[in-house]
């Protein structure tokens, strides 16, 4: 569904859509980045490049490659220095949104919290010990 918007880089109205996030004259200086950062890229000597050489190298702003990346227009497994950071602690990762430490620092968390639950639940639970006592013994 198509809906009016400020453009996040210009300020001026566009019609929001699924397949743009910017208005037609930033998409048109983004689509123009794209090619720029993708030809420097695809140059032998540059497919090792970093992502500060492929800044300097194009002019190409760090936050618009890293969408390009998380969008998949450039494939990081052609590209062995390229990355984008981490979006808890901002270490450089090669796929999905956390790294291998935060991800398990989250799990430790969440392990942490599940026994925590289940010890309050043991001791919320302990004090309503029913015993039946059955005084017709034969």
């Amino acid at each position: 569904m198509s809906q009016l918007d400020n453009c996040p880089n210009c300020g001026q109205v566009y019609i929001k859509n699924a397949f743009r996030d910017v208005c037609m004259d930033c998409y048109k200086q983004e689509e123009e980045d794209y090619q720029n950062v993708y030809k420097f890229i695809r140059q032998r000597q540059n497919r090792t490049a970093t992502m500060e050489h492929v800044v300097n190298g194009t002019g190409v702003s760090e936050a618009l490659i890293i969408k390009f990346i998380r969008k998949g227009r450039i494939q990081l497994a052609q590209f062995p220095h390229l990355g984008y950071p981490c979006d808890r602690c901002g270490t450089l990762i090669r796929e999905e949104k956390l790294c291998v430490s935060c991800k398990k620092d989250i799990q430790t968390q969440l392990t942490q919290v599940d026994r925590e639950e289940e010890r309050q639940l043991e001791m919320k639970n302990l004090g309503k010990t029913y015993h039946a006592v059955n005084k017709n013994k034969r």
